[in-house]
């Protein structure tokens, strides 16, 4: 390992506290990752220092504000190799990003008849926001099946294909299988024949690599939460002529260029897909998060994921009556399982009890469950900085928790 995983751990104050007496194991890193201290000094420093509402006003504490908000913006170009900062709008989270484009994409390209191909695998947030544009335009949601691994069919995708589709949305990473997609074959097929490609980012960008660019992704999509960044922003990058094309999502400030009652002009590109007074200091911790995992590495924070990956799942398997859903090789740090005879529910209660915080549930994945046949999973996800140690802490209080039943 080439960073000081002991000084990393030191970094985040929630890792040093004890639940039920025990070291707190954090595994929901899939869900949420914990924030270290610099992006909570950040979130401080914004409301103790220079706090303002951005871009319009003409005092100092405004002006601070907004160059450090738009210094996140130019730090996220940056991180995903975006082309120019017009591209980079800020939203909620990856779940509005993607209602935005749904909507808006809708509006200007979607018409009665025209498909929509949706993976299998999807996050609800990738699933519902096509259903409801699909209603509302009288469009066809057509599914991209998974085998039973936890792969993509990616040989099914252009028989799937018709002169009415119109995007393909697919996640980069599975948030239950942990499952790398190919997303830049499956763009290169999408636009050899005039399609575009949404990619769900949420699972990806804090473990990968990503260069917009090189995937030649027209939407991308992900959160700052679960990148060590704070709760309530994310990041939409979409291509300029599309966006450019493309009408507002919301109305209200900021993304006007002119109101009269006789007609509204609009604001230039990103502000155009940015109503309201956003979330100001969020976006600015964002850019703290930004640059300590740029510090960290995400190649060695990845490679030490894959090593948590790899260790915890040959421990697992030992166990009888153990499967562990999702077996691709090009895998992200996620282990979905659930124990014949044991309800995944009984298993994450327990485990809570030893100290060790795992997901259970559908996981926003009912179809992909229905492909299962099974109801849930319990799912333990990893972060770079977890340990070899508390995977050693999570089999054993498993196997302990399974005895009992």
């Amino acid at each position: 390992m080439i960073f000081d995983i002991d000084k990393i751990r030191q970094d985040f104050p929630i890792l040093q506290q004890k639940i039920y007496n025990r070291p707190l194991v954090y595994f929901d890193n899939a869900a949420t990752t914990q924030r270290p201290q610099r992006v909570i000094d950040a979130l401080t420093r914004t409301y103790t220092e220079y706090y303002g509402n951005i871009h319009r006003a003409a005092h100092f504490l405004a002006d601070k504000a907004t160059e450090a908000y738009e210094q996140t913006r130019e730090m996220v170009r940056e991180l995903i190799n975006a082309e120019s900062r017009e591209q980079i709008i800020f939203t909620k989270g990856t779940t509005e990003s993607i209602n935005l484009v749904a909507f808006s994409f809708g509006e200007a390209f979607i018409q009665e008849g025209d498909e929509i191909i949706v993976s299998e695998m999807e996050h609800h947030s990738n699933i519902v926001p096509w259903q409801l544009m699909a209603g509302r335009k009288g469009a066809k949601i057509v599914m991209l099946p998974i085998d039973d691994d936890g792969r993509l069919q990616i040989e099914k995708l252009e028989s799937l294909i018709s002169n009415r589709t119109k995007l393909i949305a697919v996640t980069h990473v599975s948030n239950v299988l942990g499952t790398i997609n190919p997303v830049k074959q499956i763009a290169q097929i999408a636009h050899s024949n005039g399609i575009r490609i949404l990619i769900d980012g949420a699972q990806a960008a804090a473990h990968l690599r990503i260069d917009v660019q090189d995937l030649d992704a027209d939407f991308y999509a992900f959160s700052a939460h679960k990148m060590y960044g704070p709760n309530g922003v994310g990041v939409l990058y979409g291509k300029k002529e599309l966006l450019e094309q493309m009408p507002p999502y919301q109305g209200g400030g900021e993304m006007i260029s002119e109101v009269k009652f006789a007609g509204t002009t609009y604001n230039e590109l990103p502000y155009k897909f940015e109503a309201g007074t956003p979330n100001i200091s969020g976006v600015i911790a964002f850019g703290a998060a930004i640059g300590y995992l740029q510090q960290i590495g995400i190649e060695n924070a990845a490679a030490w994921e894959t090593e948590l990956l790899n260790y915890a799942t040959k421990q697992l398997l030992t166990i009888p009556g153990l499967r562990i859903y999702g077996t691709q090789v090009e895998k992200s740090g996620v282990i979905s399982f659930n124990v014949e005879g044991v309800h995944f529910f009984d298993l994450g209660t327990m485990l809570d009890k030893f100290g060790i915080a795992v997901r259970t549930g559908h996981h926003c994945a009912d179809p992909l469950m229905d492909h299962f046949d099974i109801q849930g999973t319990v799912r333990a996800s990893f972060a770079f900085y977890n340990t070899k140690e508390e995977i050693d802490v999570f089999v054993a209080a498993l196997k302990k928790v399974i005895s009992m039943f």
